[in-house]
């Protein structure tokens, strides 16, 4: 006799960091009144509201290593996450949510197969065949930009088997996007979107480097970066249709800050699993290695953040991600696609557990929160202030 999985989220207390007690975490709480910035630090809870309103301007006010301040002590974390009136919120606010994308050479062989299949899941299985056999290895041993790269250009190019993709896998310049508006992204447990009209579609499991406005990295979350896999197959030009719809970005649960116990090291080392678990029982799992990326962290935040751009209230930045399903859930060469119920469940040992379940994104809550409603929140609350 089956059973039916149990596709309950776990509660945000039991997805911290395994060295949770010594980490900093910082991120964003609702107890009523509206969003608020706090910092887990030792099992308590703190609101840091009053120290400044925002992540954002937290981090701008801080220096970079400077001691975090202590902020009103709530209480201990099992308490704050028993109380049902508190909601988990995305940990980043006014910053922008930009994302890099074909920074693997898997995920650059997966964007080839989407463009050359056309958002054809059928014909996805037979170009990745061909397309591996013929440069898979040759991709991962390149260098971005470098003369063993113009090379292998110009060798695919000669074989017909060129891509704006492998561009941005092996060119000089990486794709560097926005993913969603300042104040779009959902957090741990919230519902993550998928349109309805997409038949080929799957969670990225990705770090998200978060940044002040002068560039420097801060600290790193964990973020699912959810792709319409059909619709920016069927034209480069539709990735904003693709990738920023209602609740198709999640970060979270918390941003862990660079300190002592946990550095930019950390983040090139660390290794990002993956769990989907749906209602007729399928289960997926995946990992994506931060070892095998093809553009160094810092170069990718440098390439979006510099003397021609600039983010005064900082930005959020995905690092791409290695993992693209393959396995089929239905009829065979299929692939996978997301269906409504998954449950999604992204975790690293330094960063926590990111859980989510999809919904297609009409079903899911709204975005109605946008500046001007923080704003005014903020100045209700009397934390808008002269520096």
């Amino acid at each position: 006799m089956s059973t039916t999985p149990d596709l309950t989220l776990r509660p945000w207390s039991a997805c911290l960091p395994d060295d949770a007690d010594r980490a900093l975490l910082l991120g964003r709480m609702d107890f009523g009144a509206g969003p608020t910035p706090v910092l887990l630090r030792g099992g308590e809870v703190h609101d840091l509201s009053r120290v400044a309103p925002t992540v954002s301007a937290l981090l701008e006010s801080l220096p970079a290593g400077a001691p975090m301040p202590a902020g009103t002590r709530v209480g201990t974390v099992a308490d704050v996450a028993a109380d049902p009136k508190v909601r988990l919120l995305a940990p980043v606010d006014l910053q922008c949510v930009k994302a890099s994308g074909v920074t693997f050479a898997v995920s650059a062989l997966e964007r080839v197969i989407e463009e050359r299949a056309r958002g054809d899941a059928a014909r996805a299985q037979a170009i990745r065949a061909t397309l591996s056999e013929r440069m898979g290895g040759d991709l991962r041993g390149v260098k971005p930009g470098s003369e063993p790269a113009q090379r292998l250009k110009a060798a695919l190019q000669a074989d017909g088997l060129w891509s704006q993709y492998l561009e941005v896998a092996i060119g000089p310049d990486a794709e560097i996007f926005t993913k969603a508006p300042v104040l779009s992204a959902v957090g741990a447990g919230s519902d993550v979107g998928v349109r309805a009209d997409s038949s080929w579609n799957n969670p990225e499991p990705e770090i998200v480097l978060v940044c002040d406005s002068q560039g420097q990295v801060r600290g790193a979350a964990l973020g699912n970066d959810v792709n319409l896999r059909d619709i920016e197959g069927r034209s480069a030009l539709l990735l904003g249709k693709a990738k920023d719809n209602n609740a198709s970005c999640s970060i979270g649960p918390f941003i862990r800050l660079f300190d002592a116990h946990y550095t930019l090291d950390h983040v090139r080392a660390c290794e990002v699993t993956l769990e989907v678990h749906g209602a007729d029982a399928f289960v997926l799992n995946g990992k994506s290695s931060m070892d095998q990326i093809s553009r160094d962290p810092l170069d990718l935040v440098g390439q979006t953040r510099g003397r021609d751009h600039q983010y005064p209230d900082g930005f959020a930045l995905f690092l791409g991600t290695l993992f693209a399903p393959v396995a089929d859930r239905g009829a065979p060469g299929q692939g996978f696609t997301h269906h409504p119920g998954d449950r999604v469940r992204i975790a690293s040992p330094a960063l926590g557990a990111l859980e989510n379940r999809v919904v297609f994104c009409h079903e899911a809550p709204p975005w109605t929160w946008g500046l001007g409603a923080l704003m005014r929140n903020l100045s209700a609350r009397g934390l808008l202030r002269q520096p």
